[in-house]
């Protein structure tokens, strides 16, 4: 694997593999800060957010962070340390529940990477590929995410999309 540049968004679908390559980016440079933006809303996720903590062992340091990604970025990017986002769409989810401006937390966010002191991938569920979603909640959600990868990817170093276990470089400023 090449080295990790200061930022990297790996996008995919469900199930396609993307947090375990993330992941296996960080662990490649020692393991790092884990911030976690997942919310336990139901049984079913609770067991998802278990089952993502068992995998990843104890060479992370988590941080669960569901809407104060710029918060928990700028506290815990020191030198030396990576720091995997996982992920972007959930952390979305939750800021559209908690009624926040979107658009001015993403601005904030891409605003804050090129000051932060560590290397960030991001993870994110590329949903954008599928049918239109028939109700409005739905769609507003697909074109949050679809404009915050947009913006994320406009200042990333490398774009990685997951299909199917199998990662597919599609931006690479070093490469």
């Amino acid at each position: 694997m090449p080295a990790l540049p200061p930022v990297t968004l790996v996008l995919g679908g469900a199930r396609s593999g993307k947090s375990r390559y993330a992941e296996g980016l960080v662990e490649a440079e020692g393991g790092g800060v884990y911030i976690a933006t997942a919310q336990a809303w139901d049984s079913e996720m609770t067991a998802r957010i278990e089952k993502h903590r068992e995998r990843r062992g104890d060479i992370w340091e988590t941080l669960e962070a569901p809407t104060d990604l710029v918060g928990a970025l700028t506290s815990k990017a020191c030198r030396g340390k990576a720091v995997l986002v996982d992920c972007l769409t959930l952390w979305l989810s939750n800021l559209m529940m908690a009624d926040k401006d979107i658009e001015r937390e993403v601005a904030m966010l891409t605003a804050a990477l090129p000051s932060l002191d560590a290397r960030v991938v991001f993870v994110s569920n590329e949903v954008g590929l599928g049918i239109v979603p028939e109700n409005a909640m739905a769609r507003q959600f697909r074109d949050h995410a679809g404009s915050t990868h947009q913006q994320i990817a406009r200042v990333a170093d490398r774009v990685v999309f997951v299909a199917a276990g199998l990662p597919m470089t599609m931006k690479d400023v070093n490469a």
